[in-house]
């Protein structure tokens, strides 16, 4: 039975089984396409999954009622603030908090010999500490922390904390950390040089793959560093209880591996560690691990026996940091006659600051997808992080992979025009196809890219406007691919990396409890819509227990774009006991087989006779009078996907998702100011739960994108951050954001809750390539290094060939030697 037959006899009703109004329809402004296999996952069809609706929490957002982490006040709270490090590399002579403690209001200071504990978010990076011992690795590096009966006694107190320091040579470029006369910023002794992770992978026979091909492609590229700009700052309040348990309200993307390092740091058992995740303002990465401000707020409140907040200033969050990384690039692709790629190598080398953070992890990363996109038949990587004194990075959405689109899609526009090819039309014919495997290992399901390709192309007519519009017009086309969940945890165990649990209560009320964090990117309304549309209620009856590590199952947390395949899994597994139940208890009433019952709008429904039905609270009622309480779990763990070789664990995906992205620009010859008229994006989403949601989305992974592409950069001056605030480091006002066309694709995934994929990260990455690409076709150069100023613009104009200009904004972005062999 189609859902139009069922809506023509099954009445819209409200808790009570009363037949009320439906709602208003709202239409999302983007466009759906729907592939013509798909088919309903519900025999009934679907009331909630594919609409555009309010997320159920936007009413406490608009309305402020939302209590964020910084709003959280409790009696008798205290204060911290944190010392930081002026210099970017020294060792510390000595600590001392003395003259601070005298002051009026300062109850507690503590330094780095009060927590010697070293952690990291990845195992194999343990080399942090809550606060300095013996050295500074860059300038914010937290050196001490006081705790006051106000925050501006604690910034006073701060003041009059003295440090000695004893200056080192600070590493700041690429090329500096290459080299083996400078001192070690983490000492090594299986090293000379500041190099903190190198990877050496290859795939299929390079060698053949080059000498096979008509023509090979090199070039060199540079990606700038930036970092998150989230609306809500890092804040944190900790409570220690007479009962000696620890509670942490955080501003965190990933309660569980808080929880996890902050139990390990101060001491506690686990069980005697609680982590709240009240709703995030803004993530994108940049809270996906335990920073030094949260660990010292804990270990203050149990100094002290009082609640102790911490909240960053914006200057601090730009120091905490953990932003993207500065990337350079060579890249090497051979190539057919007719655009079939035959070989590539990609080396990269990655900036990543003073710790070690994501950074293996984002290592393999800049090289591990680069297959996933188009077909490749030999593949070699050579990756390269290094250490300098500047604030650690980490992932930032996208997670290392924004880099590289940049290079790959970049020189694929290059081939394209020197074979005299449509670059849409290339990119689809060398693109996966559903259902394969990478040269790498990597496992192909859904794929939609040929669908994005033709949608966007179409959309913006492409193909006639390519090369022959006005000087200092352009439109560029690029693509992408992204993770759905990584397919291994951080801490490797054959747990699930996502649970969830379902309860019905009799009055017809649904409560789901999973610990993913919702940071706005809208994780809160789809594990809601997954199990309303499971069970036949409505969406406005679910609530959401999330982020609790006390309340909920755990969730390994809010990145890489695995909350909607991965704790939606979790939820719909939930709800599909549940629907059991409820379909054997009303079988009977209804004297229907359960099989063919019906689930939606408050109703349980015999497909075969409509009119047969119960309310939901009925048929709950039922099934809590045979069954007892109606509560039940679900849980996710990705397939075994991981190849047989070291590093294969970074890369595997239970599903990919896939974008494309065209930019259409206007630049000014005169000033080489961009001016992007439109962004028009499409997006493989697998099946779409709420248009909004997706919509929104890919609106804001454009809006950073854009940002990326012109205008944001992370420069230093002797050690310092110049621009540590949001009037000097730009980012797009709405005034710079064109408009935005969204293109969801829908191509089901088998294996996603009710065929849905990742909406989240996957649109950012086509975004700075198709930028650039324009940009390209506007004034007739390649510029190879982000972001694309107005002075790289008139450089490149300034060309006396008009061939790509090889530009040379900073050390970092200079030609360097291969990568050093591995000790």
């Amino acid at each position: 039975m189609s859902e139009a037959d069922l809506r023509a006899v099954s009445t819209n009703t409200n808790p009570d089984g009363d037949a009320r109004p439906p709602a208003p329809a709202h239409d999302p402004a983007s466009v759906v396409v729907r592939a013509p296999q798909m088919t309903p996952d519900k025999p009934e069809g679907f009331f909630i999954v594919g609409k555009a609706t309010p997320k159920v929490d936007a009413y406490g957002r608009v309305t402020g009622a939302e209590r964020f982490a910084d709003d959280i006040a409790l009696p008798n709270m205290l204060f911290g603030k944190m010392v930081r490090s002026t210099q970017p590399h020294a060792r510390l002579t000595r600590v001392d908090v003395r003259r601070a403690l005298t002051l009026p209001g300062v109850v507690a200071a503590a330094t780095g010999a009060d927590l010697r504990v070293r952690y990291g978010i990845l195992p194999s990076s343990p080399d942090e500490t809550v606060m300095a011992v013996e050295r500074v690795r860059y300038v914010g590096d937290p050196v001490a922390c006081i705790v006051a009966e106000d925050e501006v006694t604690a910034e006073e107190a701060c003041a009059l904390v003295e440090v000695g320091y004893e200056p080192l040579p600070a590493i700041m470029t690429i090329d500096d950390a290459l080299r083996t006369d400078l001192p070690q910023i983490h000492p090594n002794p299986r090293r000379a040089d500041n190099v903190h992770k190198e990877v050496h992978l290859e795939f299929g026979d390079v060698e053949q793959g080059f000498a096979a091909a008509d023509r090979v492609f090199e070039d060199e590229y540079f990606f700038e560093g930036t970092t998150h700009a989230p609306i809500e700052q890092h804040a944190v309040v900790a409570d220690y209880g007479p009962d000696g348990k620890l509670t942490l309200w955080c501003s965190t993307q990933t309660p569980h591996y808080l929880h996890r390092i902050a139990a390990a740091v101060l001491g506690l058992p686990g069980s005697h560690v609680r982590v709240i995740a009240p709703p995030v303002g803004g993530g994108f990465g940049g809270k996906t691990e335990p920073f030094a401000h949260e660990l010292a707020a804990g270990f203050m409140a149990m100094k002290t026996g009082r609640p102790v907040k911490m909240t960053l200033t914006r200057e601090e969050v730009f120091y905490a940091h953990r932003g993207r990384h500065p990337v350079r690039f060579k890249l090497r692709t051979g190539v057919k006659n007719d655009g079939t790629i035959t070989a590539v190598h990609l080396q990269t080398w990655l900036d990543g600051g003073a710790y070690g953070s994501y950074g293996v992890a984002t290592t393999y990363y800049t090289g591990a997808l680069t297959p996933v996109t188009y077909k490749i038949p030999a593949y070699k990587f050579d990756g390269c992080r290094v250490f300098t004194n500047k604030p650690p990075c980490g992932p930032k959405r996208g997670h290392g992979t924004t880099q590289p689109r940049f290079a790959i899609e970049s020189q694929l526009d290059k081939i394209a025009d020197a074979l005299g090819l449509d670059a849409a039309e290339y990119r689809k014919r060398i693109a996966v196809e559903p259902s394969s495997k990478t040269v790498n290992g990597l496992r192909i399901t859904s794929c939609g890219l040929p669908q994005c390709l033709d949608a966007a192309a179409a959309r913006t007519n492409y193909a006639a406007k390519r090369g022959r519009l006005p000087r200092g017009k352009g439109i560029g086309l690029a693509a992408s691919a992204y993770l759905c969940g990584a397919g291994l945890p951080i801490y490797w165990n054959a747990m699930p990396q996502s649970g969830a649990m379902v309860k019905i209560d009799r009055g017809g009320g649904v409560t789901v409890f999973c610990g993913a964090s919702d940071c706005g990117q809208g994780s809160t309304h789809m594990l809601a819509a997954i199990v309303a549309e499971t069970l036949g209620t409505d969406v406005t009856d679910v609530r959401v227990c999330y982020g609790d590590t006390d309340l909920t199952p755990v969730d390994l947390g809010s990145y890489s774009s695995r909350v909607t395949f991965m704790a939606g899994n979790a939820a719909r597994q939930a709800a599909l006991t549940l629907r059991a139940q409820l379909a054997n208890a009303a079988a009977a009433k209804l004297e229907c087989p359960p099989q063919r019952l019906g689930f939606g709008r408050r109703r349980v429904f015999c497909l075969d006779d409509p009119a047969r039905s119960l309310t939901f609270i009925e048929a709950a009622q039922l099934a809590e009078a045979e069954f007892g309480t109606l509560a039940a779990v679900g849980s996710y763990t990705p397939p075994a996907l991981a190849a047989g070789y070291k590093g294969s664990g970074v890369g595997p995906s239970p599903a990919y998702s896939y974008s494309v992205a065209v930019a259409e620009v206007d630049v000014d010859l005169e000033t080489g100011q961009v001016q992007v008229e439109k962004i028009t994006l499409a997006h493989d989403v697998g099946r779409c739960i709420n248009a909004d949601s997706v919509e929104g989305q890919i609106e804001g992974a454009v809006y950073m994108g854009l940002g990326e592409a012109l205008m944001e950069e992370w420069p230093f001056r002797a050690g310092e951050h110049k621009t540590p605030n949001l009037l000097d480091y730009k980012t797009p006002t709405s005034l710079d954001t064109p408009p935005i066309e969204a293109i969801i694709i829908e191509t089901d995934d088998r294996e996603g809750p009710f065929g849905a994929k990742e909406a989240g990260q996957g649109p950012l990455n086509p975004v700075i390539p198709a930028i650039a690409n324009a940009v390209a076709d506007a004034i007739k150069a390649r510029i190879h290094s982000t972001p694309i100023t107005p002075e790289k613009v008139l450089k490149a104009l300034d060309a006396t060939s008009g061939a790509p200009l090889r530009l040379k904004p900073s050390a970092a972005s200079r030609p360097q030697p291969p990568v050093p062999a591995s000790p």
